[in-house]
């Protein structure tokens, strides 16, 4: 079995040997853009179709790409992008892919690690949705229409707006995060033990089928609705806007970063990686400690980075109970609103930036990147740890962010929604390797990095399978390049456990021809 570093390898040299004017032969992209002028859209799509004639296209296809191993010019580019800004653009996308037998990327924030938002291996046409971004708040129904080219960000800013910094919702860390992907996937953050993922606040949706029909939760039937909510809608179908539940927040949270290398009173890192696991997920729900693992001059630096629903003094109580190995005191904890907190978590000192930098959508730094997930589910032994810190430290471009569960996590049953990450789970593991050097050699290098310490981690982690996250989208644990329920099986049960099976028949049923697909979508199944 090739390892997963050569399949990566593999996959992205396949994308980039192919020559950009085989990917959209001219009297393609022609007929594509004459087809979606034919079907005379509600608002003239004319002005929101670009071709690769049209000088702002590689603008527009490099605004999003948040990964820098496919922002070049070799890499395979669409047929056309659509920046839709009508739901008419998107039934014209579809009705004119399907007519001309192209595959269809959807890209709302376009942070799918791996690209498989903006590539293909075929023939594509990119439905971009950064210009579907209203956000419509209801603040008597502590409810919000949020369209899926809205940033997490922005959703953010203006619920916190709208009611005075008492209302939020249970979402990723990063203001850059589109909500059409980031929510289908699971969409988890920080308040995800008290209020469980994104998807467990989604009331309702609404979407344009593989028919180009307009749906909500109501015509698209209880099955559908309960694959889009973690089992990847572009699977599915297009997503037009999500209608979520907001959450109740006190005026202030807590927030704290402890940073430690070598020790901390007296106390080794392992000695409070150790007790972190005990507590983590257990500890009062209100409560998230993540503990970030890193290399630091040949040794590990540990990184233990909290929010507290509640004030400082109810907090050090807490830790003071139950994790006072880690001497937590009152002049590292910070008391702030929580939209100021969405700040903190990137690492932004209080008070040197207004909460209007959320809104940025065009990061002001681009990074090559890899990421990886892994699930634990038995606390991890002292030998256990030192051996996954000798290994971290020798792979310095490396580290690990483990995210506690249980909480409201665990009360969730796995078959509520099409996430199955639920009850059993202690954490979740995002393995992350950054480079700023282009080229084959530095990518082999932190790919093989990030290869080593994923395989050493493979004693302490799920197995049968080994689970993953899909919002930590990663090719090595499979591809479907040839369209088939067995090909993917084998990513399909490590992102969605048994609840794969379900989704296969929920997508077999609405999307029998499978238009919508890509290296990683749900297959149908084949009457034989």
């Amino acid at each position: 079995m090739k390892s997963s570093t050569t399949q990566t390898l593999i996959f992205t040299v396949f994308l980039l040997l192919i020559p950009t004017s085989f990917a959209a032969p001219p009297k393609l992209k022609d007929s594509f853009t004459q087809c979606v002028t034919v079907f005379k859209p509600s608002v003239p799509i004319q002005n929101f179709t670009y071709t690769q004639q049209n000088p702002n296209f590689l603008t527009i296809l490099n605004n999003y790409v948040r990964n820098l191993r496919y922002f070049n010019g070799t890499t395979r580019k669409p047929v056309a992008i659509v920046a839709a800004a009508h739901f008419t653009h998107i039934q014209a996308t579809i009705n004119c892919a399907k007519k001309l037998g192209l595959q269809l990327r959807i890209r709302s924030g376009g942070h799918d690690y791996d690209g498989m938002s903006y590539l293909s291996t075929v023939d594509f046409v990119v439905l971009d949705m950064f210009n579907l971004r209203a956000i419509e708040i209801d603040p008597k129904l502590d409810t919000a229409w949020v369209q899926s080219g809205a940033t997490l960000g922005e959703i953010y800013y203006n619920v916190a707006n709208k009611s005075n910094n008492l209302r939020g919702f249970p979402a990723g860390i990063c203001p850059g995060l589109g909500a059409g992907g980031h929510f289908s996937g699971g969409g988890y953050g920080n308040m995800m033990r008290k209020y469980g993922l994104s998807i467990d606040n989604i009331i309702d949706a609404k979407i344009v089928d593989a028919n180009a029909r307009v749906l909500d939760r109501s015509s698209m039937g209880e099955d559908l609705f309960w694959a889009l909510r973690g089992g990847g809608a572009a699977s599915f179908c297009v997503v037009l806007a999500w209608k979520i539940k907001l959450v109740p927040l006190p005026e202030k949270v807590t927030v704290f970063n402890v940073e430690t290398v070598g020790n901390r009173g007296g106390l080794t890192t392992t000695d409070l990686a150790a007790k972190w696991q005990e507590i983590a997920d257990k500890i009062d729900n209100d409560l998230f400690i993540r503990l970030t693992l890193s290399s630091s001059n040949k040794t590990v630096k540990a990184s233990f980075m909290g929010m507290y629903l509640r004030n400082s003094e109810k907090l050090l109580e807490i830790m003071n109970a139950k994790f006072p190995e880690l001497g937590l005191n009152k002049t590292e904890c910070i008391e702030m609103k929580w939209i100021d907190s969405v700040l903190f978590w990137l690492s932004i000192s209080p008070g040197t930036s207004p909460t209007s930098v959320m809104l940025n959508r065009i990061p002001q730094k681009q990074i090559y990147l890899k990421r990886k997930s892994d699930y634990v589910q038995k606390p991890i032994s002292k030998p256990g740890l030192e051996s996954i810190f000798k290994i971290l430290s020798e792979n310095e471009n490396v580290s690990m962010a483990w995210n506690p569960y249980g909480g409201r996590m665990s009360e969730i049953p796995a078959t509520e929604t099409a996430f199955p990450h639920r009850a059993g789970n202690m954490f979740k593991i995002q393995y992350s390797s950054n480079w700023f050097v282009p080229g084959e050699e530095a990518a082999s290098d932190c790919l093989s990095q990030t290869e080593r310490v994923f395989e050493a981690m493979s004693p302490y982690v799920s197995k049968n399978p080994r689970e993953a996250f899909l919002n930590y989208r990663d090719i090595d644990i499979g591809k479907n390049l040839n369209s088939t329920y067995e090909e993917g099986k084998v990513y399909g049960v490590k992102y969605f456990k048994n609840n794969f099976e379900r989704l296969v028949q929920v997508k077999t049923r609405v999307d029998p021809d499978n238009f919508f697909r890509y290296e990683q979508s749900i297959p149908v199944h084949v009457s034989r």
